[in-house]
């Protein structure tokens, strides 16, 4: 496994994302767990709102199980989604960042969150009082490090503006097929649809101001379609993905890893797997070096369109 270095922090190149063990057992996590310790693999991500705290809970459960755990471990979570009857809504008011790392504290049964990220941005955001919210956290000693999530590059500046602390992530949708973060620059100039920069030139942004990217979803096309894997709407991409996990004896989602991973913005990809198994052949693909052109080719089936 490789890693980063930010800060005093130590992150393997890859992430185990949560969200979905809300539903397993606590026998089920811990199997999880320990073959994500055992493969390199050290950064863990929840939110507050995954299983309405139930996955930060069993979570904790591990860890009262091997408390010796917890110091080879980056742990991040996120706050700022409410749920409401009929839709989410946001609030990044001081009172509800700090209620929501104490709940995280006391789901995890831990005593600081490596990391901190705000999850969707807030319309009624103030960055000051976020920044009085960080600040709180930061000298109390329950956060260490503070980032974003789903924020273009002005939202990021705004809230910098105020900060203390620097905003050192932001966790995105990007894979394959998500990837308007790249096709936006490389039809700039032209009359394409690809060429609308939707998100405010996020990526150079984040490696502009070292902001590591965290994708997320990397085989999903979005919540509602589905997976890219196998799917009909793919048949080029999937084609090449199953030509390359044949040439480098590994699964396609670990070609799909090794795609993001190829990227020199040295991202983070989150693994969203609950499975053992899957997660080491996902884990094969921060072994491989795919070539320019594979990744060229990768992406230019991702888009199905002709690249300039």
């Amino acid at each position: 496994m490789k890693y980063i270095q930010k800060d005093h922090l130590k992150i393997s190149r890859i992430g185990l994302g949560c969200m979905r063990i809300k539903e397993k057992t606590v026998d089920e996590v811990e199997m999880l767990v320990k073959t994500a310790l055992d493969n390199g693999i050290n950064f863990f991500d929840h939110a507050d709102i995954y299983g309405n705290g139930n996955s930060e809970k069993l979570f904790g459960e591990v860890l009262k199980r091997h408390p010796d755990w917890r110091k080879h471990m980056v742990i991040q979570t996120k706050c700022g989604v409410r749920r409401a009857t009929n839709t989410n809504y946001y609030d990044f008011s001081k009172e509800y960042i700090i209620k929501s790392v104490d709940g995280s504290l006391k789901r995890l049964g831990v005593h600081y969150i490596d990391i901190l990220l705000l999850h969707r941005p807030d319309l009624l955001m103030d960055p000051k009082e976020v920044a009085d919210a960080f600040n709180t956290l930061y000298e109390s000693g329950k956060v260490k490090y503070f980032g974003v999530s789903n924020m273009n590059s002005m939202q990021m500046e705004l809230l910098q503006k105020h900060c203390k602390q620097k905003i050192m992530f932001n966790q995105l949708q990007f894979n394959p097929v998500t990837s308007s973060m790249l096709t936006s620059s490389v039809f700039m100039n032209r009359f394409d649809d690809e060429a609308l920069d939707r998100d405010g030139s996020t990526l150079d942004y984040c490696r502009l101001h070292d902001i590591t990217i965290q994708p997320y979803s990397i085989l999903q096309i979005s919540k509602y379609l589905g997976s890219y894997l196998d799917n009909p709407e793919y048949p080029e991409l999937n084609a090449l993905l199953q030509e390359y996990a044949e040439k480098y004896q590994v699964t396609k989602t670990a070609i799909v890893l090794a795609w993001i991973l190829k990227h020199p913005a040295d991202m983070v990809p989150l693994a969203g797997t609950t499975n053992p198994h899957h997660l080491i052949e996902l884990c094969k693909g921060s072994e491989i070096e795919l070539t320019r052109e594979e990744w060229y080719f990768i992406y230019h089936a991702s888009i199905k369109k002709r690249l300039p």
